[in-house]
């Protein structure tokens, strides 16, 4: 097998997809292109602001993907290109994307609403206090994880103290990339100037930012690092998504256009080898079992639960025509895909030991790497495509903590909120909690304390977590489908396999963890412990949230039209 071959197939199963399923979903659920979407409806500026499709789109992608598709099928690796290539295609089309379709398409057809109230509107008032608790313990951990992710990549300095001038440059140009999304935020909202000349914009402040990185590298160590991003994320957290959530997507978008041009190119242009093998073993020492570690694994590459979160808590909020959900969801999920393909030819057109050789410890740096490799046979600069990709993969962890964080704070807001109490009558410890600013400290100090143990122990439970919030959001999206009267059997599959392997993944956590922590191997008791909490939480709500799903799947109710 080689890479262009590979991304060929890949190409047409995808593009097949979107052009025959995805559009066959959206004739059979219905969309109605003159009806008034929640952005216009209960447009705040806040969190409903209408907003061009490319906008959403570049919102959607960069939010969803972040680390997700290039750590998880790089690490999956293990047991082979086979199974990583056929699970990426096959649940992309109809796990994922199925999956980020359905959840925009109930929450714009619900006011723009939550999975959250779509579980209270269908299923009941306790499955969405339960639904978010789970949502905002989760919420935790993707920040943990991506958070660490963005620090290492900033990181400065090596092992023996050196600095790494290439993690210098991305440092300077993703913190210049805030200022200038919060002055194209300005410009998009007060300028009212034509959107090519907005694009142009974007764009020139794109390339300024990269140049200045490249000739003013900054050194922080991780420590700092992390202490950064969170300030960050904090601030990203709570202002209106016009000032710095929408302009942010907006630049990055044209960062993830480079990208995946690139690294298109560079395989079409260089047709790389794949040296992995086809299929290891259904066990590999250190990783665990095919099944269901292989799932949990790729995650977002193939489906993410994480995904539902942004299609009903951010993005459907800025759709400004029904029609634009299907390029905006669907489209989404499939270009991240192939992402993942393009992350697992990158992986592949290493030789045995070559990545390590070079000194990359990260997913992001293999990728970079290989995509680096691919171009510098055609005459590119290793050292500027190398920092670009870098600063793409970090810009996409940023932008998804961005949004994660956001998540969080509305779901933890949520959970204290009852509509029968007015805000003028509320007890005062329920102004507290549910307070911006201390749902939002709340959640980014808990996130910080799992962070410090580093993304690589706290992968496989984001993975099995994010893979039972899927399961969760597909029962509550079929509910809704069969009572507005609505096919939706094709959410049965994925919700009933989801289950499996994300009941399966934390069952395995648990008696890890416990094992370790019982038997004085574990190294990070602390962690391990936090860890093993989060691990028993999630099972618990999981499991209560899915039977009272299912329970109203199965029962015979009146329908109704929504």
């Amino acid at each position: 097998m080689n890479g262009l071959i590979m991304m060929c197939i890949a190409i047409v199963v995808l593009g097949a997809g979107y052009l025959f399923y995805g559009r066959w979903l959206a004739k059979t659920w219905g969309i109605d292109p003159n009806a008034k979407t929640p952005a216009y409806e209960f447009e705040d500026g806040v969190d409903y602001e209408p907003a061009d499709t490319g906008v959403v789109f570049g919102h959607q992608f960069a939010s969803i993907a972040g680390a997700g598709p290039i750590n998880g099928p790089i690490q999956a690796a293990v047991f082979g290109w086979v199974p990583v290539l056929l699970w990426v295609l096959i649940g992309g089309v109809f796990f994922g994307a199925v999956q980020d379709f359905s959840a925009m398409y109930a929450s714009v057809k619900n006011k723009g609403r939550t999975i959250g109230y779509i579980i209270e509107e269908y299923i009941g008032k306790w499955g969405k206090k339960l639904f978010l608790l789970f949502c905002w313990l989760f919420c935790i951990l993707v920040v943990a994880a991506f958070a660490d992710v963005v620090a290492g990549t900033f990181n400065g300095f090596a092992a023996d103290g050196s600095q790494i001038v290439a993690n210098g440059n991305v440092a300077t140009t993703s913190m210049l990339f805030i200022v200038e999304a919060v002055a194209l935020g300005c410009l998009l909202r007060y300028g009212k100037l034509h959107k090519w000349l907005n694009t142009l914009i974007a764009i020139a402040l794109l390339v300024v930012g990269v140049a200045v990185g490249l000739h003013a590298p900054v050194y922080f160590p991780t420590g700092t690092w992390h202490l950064i991003v969170f300030a960050y994320i904090f601030v990203a957290s709570v202002v209106p998504v016009w000032a710095l959530l929408q302009p942010r997507d907006y630049l990055n978008s044209y960062l993830l256009v480079f990208m995946i041009v690139a690294a298109v190119l560079g395989v079409l242009l260089t047709n790389p080898s794949i040296n992995l093998p086809a299929f290891t073993s259904f066990y590999v020492e250190g990783t665990g079992y095919m099944f269901p570690i292989l799932f949990v694994t790729i995650a977002c590459g193939a489906v993410s639960g994480f995904h539902s979160l942004v299609s009903s808590g951010t993005a459907s909020k800025q759709i400004k025509n029904e029609k634009n959900m299907l390029p905006v969801s669907f489209g989404a999920m499939l270009m991240e895909s192939m992402l993942a393909v393009i992350a697992l030819i990158a992986v592949g057109s290493f030789a045995t030991g070559e990545a390590a050789a070079q000194g990359y410890t990260t997913p992001a740096q293999i990728f970079a790497g290989g995509v680096a490799g691919f171009l510098a046979e055609l005459g590119f600069s290793y050292n500027l495509i190398f920092t670009l990709i870098n600063l793409a993969v970090s810009a996409f962890a940023l932008t998804s903590l961005d949004s994660v964080a956001r998540i969080g704070r509305l779901s933890f807001q949520e959970l204290f909120l009852d509509a029968s109490i007015e805000d003028e009558n509320m007890e005062p410890w329920r102004k507290v909690v549910t307070n911006k600013y201390f749902a939002t400290v709340l959640t980014l100090v808990l996130s910080y304390l799992l962070a410090k143990a580093g993304y690589q122990s706290i992968w496989p439970l984001f993975g099995s977590a994010n893979q039972l919030l899927s399961a969760l959001a597909l029962i509550a999206c079929a509910v809704y489908l069969k009572r507005t009267k609505r096919k939706g059997w094709m959410l049965w599959v994925p919700m009933v396999v989801m289950l499996a392997v994300t009941l399966t993944a934390l069952t395995m956590t648990i008696v890890q963890k416990t094992g370790g922590i019982l038997a004085g191997t574990s190294a990070n008791v602390a962690g391990d412990g936090l860890q093993l909490f989060f691990a028993v939480a999630l099972f618990a709500l999981g499991v209560i949230v899915a039977v009272q799903g299912v329970q109203k799947l199965m029962a015979k109710e009146p329908s109704t039209q929504k």
